[in-house]
């Protein structure tokens, strides 16, 4: 049976089923198209990150809103308008290439792995980890951010590269390319986490689930654990990046407010109340979170911040593996014992030549 396959257990196919039928059926179809778009945003950040792969993706848009036909008014027509206005007279040498589709892709995916190549190796090399690991990235994020907003005749500095309309010519602000956006968005979640599934499967996988759990045995074993580090490391970067660039295309800007700390933490709280012990965690996680944002920023719009802090809070304190952690516990077991008293019954009453259920 296919539950018992070797790339899904029971509980990870009912929870990828699960998953489906509410991305693919049920929300496109009880959902208008300005809260579909909102869960196509909540989703983005299911990748586990915005940032690089979201300005790769603004920068490719920007330079096809800015033909020379639409900024005939400025000064020096044919580049982006944040330059023209801090009297930058000529397109720069690294934004040419997000002039082609095909190498705007290959950023997208190669330069967060090339960062996350250097950064990783920099402090898995030398055994950074834990609470030391988390404020070095936190700060990585902080001097990215104003790196952005320093380099405003570059990157659009505090505002962002804005006004992004067309891809090759398709108009993405209307609703009937946003609920296109969206199935693609799903799709490419789903190709995610079959990546990372079938990664976890893998010999690889296993290592990388040895030095979650003894990282000294792996080690001593005479594996290099840094190396191995660095691998999930640069893969966690790419599918921030796939993320990023949907979320672009979503929200048709690209700010700095979406790089720095506070959405990082954010995504560490999806992370939290969704599980970090299971792939689908961050999904659900970012879905529910999200949603409670939501809902709490337009009934409340002065005190939701205090509920997603005593949201995570509350997880952390009763339920320290999250939703998955609920469902392995307490959800899974009743089910598992419920199909074996169901499957003893049948035996019995097969036993007894009575036909079986």
């Amino acid at each position: 049976m296919i539950i018992n396959s070797r790339f899904f257990n029971r509980s990870e196919l009912i929870g990828f089923v699960a998953l489906a039928v509410l991305l693919f059926l049920i929300l496109p179809l009880s959902l208008d198209i300005f809260r579909l778009n909102l869960v196509a945003k909540y989703l983005t950040y299911a990748f586990v990150g915005i940032g690089l792969g979201g300005y790769c993706m603004a920068m490719y848009l920007k330079l096809e809103a800015s033909s020379v036909a639409n900024t005939k008014i400025q000064s020096t027509p044919g580049i982006p308008d944040f330059m023209d206005w801090n009297q930058i007279t000529q397109l720069p040498l690294f934004w040419k290439p997000f002039h082609s589709f095909s190498l705007t892709v290959l950023a997208i995916l190669l330069v967060p792995a090339f960062f996350a190549l250097i950064i990783g190796a920099a402090m898995f090399k030398r055994r950074v980890g834990g609470v030391y690991f988390a404020i070095i990235t936190q700060a990585i994020a902080a001097i990215l951010t104003i790196l952005i907003v320093g380099q405003q005749g570059y990157t659009g500095g505090i505002n962002g590269i804005t006004d992004l309309r067309t891809l090759h010519g398709w108009d993405i602000r209307t609703d009937h390319a946003k609920f296109i956006l969206y199935f693609v968005e799903v799709v490419l979640l789903f190709g995610c986490i079959v990546a990372a599934q079938f990664i976890r499967l893998t010999k690889l996988g296993r290592i990388l689930v040895a030095m979650r759990e003894q990282e000294d045995r792996v080690r001593f074993s005479g594996y290099s654990v840094a190396n191995f580090k660095i691998f999930p490391f640069c893969a966690a970067a790419v599918f921030a990046a796939i993320g990023g660039a949907m979320f672009t295309l979503e929200v048709g800007f690209m700010s700095p407010s979406f790089v720095g700390i506070v959405p990082s933490i954010e995504m560490v709280i999806y992370t939290a109340v969704g599980g970090r012990m299971s792939i689908f965690g961050a999904v659900w996680g970012a879905l529910l979170v999200n949603f409670a944002k939501t809902s709490l920023s337009e009934s409340f719009p002065q005190v939701w911040l205090f509920g997603l802090g005593a949201l995570f809070i509350a997880v952390v304190l009763a339920f320290p593996n999250g939703l998955s952690g609920i469902w392995a516990d307490h959800v899974q077991p009743r089910i598992d014992r419920l199909l074996a008293s169901r499957r003893s019954k049948s035996a019995a009453l097969v036993a007894d030549g009575a036909p079986a259920e």
